[in-house]
């Protein structure tokens, strides 16, 4: 279906740039991200006569971000809600500055969190009085099925968007509005680079326009998406083995990657 109006965070790069560009012009555009200059180049390039493609500057770890995001959104009357923004830091937790650890819990769990309780009830009222429905993506992650040792933080929030997903699913059933938690795995994007995760574990799976893509054609179609055969093959795997197992086969595999970048 055609949305009206969407909020897509972490738009600046990536997959939430890819559901920019991969949402049909009928539908007006919220972007929202840290980066100024990517976010501009991207309104001038989106803006077609007739649609309104904006975007707000915000750092969805602060509650100052946050609350300038859900003012925006809730004035936009957007139905779709794509929660996309995510942080990722390899490391060990002993080492990882405790700053960076605590900013992937605000942006994958609290802000996700904030956004969709903020938003679904406007959302719920207009999408009831118009007849029409709404959706909520949040992006999740492959690592959300499993521990993944060396970004354990990162897969423990990613799985908390798995569980929340599929919760808000059900809560909502019978309700006009969809939840899809979108599970792609490794994705050509920035986010290796900035995770500083070592290069053997960042092969190329998907590329951001294919994740997009998959995820809007699964919105109201179930409630869970795994990008790719590869990596439902994993999930399934990990759902088998006993999480301690797993995490120690992962973590094997981790500690033989990150040794020459240590």
């Amino acid at each position: 279906m055609t949305y009206r109006a969407a909020l897509i965070t972490g738009a600046s790069s990536g997959i939430g740039e890819a559901f920019a560009r991969a949402l049909p012009s009928e539908t007006d555009l919220l972007l929202t991200g840290r980066q100024e200059l990517p976010l501009e180049k991207l309104v001038a390039e989106l803006s077609r006569a007739g649609r309104r493609v904006t975007y707000t500057v915000a750092d969805l770890a602060c509650h100052e971000g946050l609350n300038r995001v859900i003012t925006a959104a809730e004035e936009f009357d957007i139905d779709l809600l794509i929660n996309n923004a995510g942080l990722g830091y390899f490391g060990e937790i002993a080492v990882n500055p405790s700053k960076a650890e605590a900013e992937m819990v605000l942006v994958n769990v609290v802000a996700t969190t904030a956004l969709s309780s903020a938003l679904l009830p406007g959302m719920l009222r207009r999408a009831e009085m118009l007849g029409q429905r709404a959706g909520i993506i949040i992006v999740a992650s492959v690592v959300s099925f499993f521990p993944l040792p060396w970004m354990t933080t990162y897969a423990a929030t990613k799985a908390f968007d798995l569980m929340y997903a599929l919760g808000l699913a059900e809560e909502l059933r019978g309700r006009p509005v969809d939840v899809l938690a979108l599970c792609p795995g490794s994705t050509a994007s920035r986010f290796a680079e900035r995770a500083g995760s070592p290069t053997r574990l960042a092969l190329l799976g998907h590329t951001s326009a294919q994740v997009a893509s998959a995820g809007l054609a699964a919105l109201g179609r179930r409630h869970v998406l795994v990008v790719g055969l590869g990596n439902r093959v994993i999930t399934m795997i990990g759902r088998v083995l006993p999480p301690t197992l797993f995490a120690r086969i992962v973590g094997l595999f981790t500690r033989r990657a990150r040794r020459p970048y240590s």
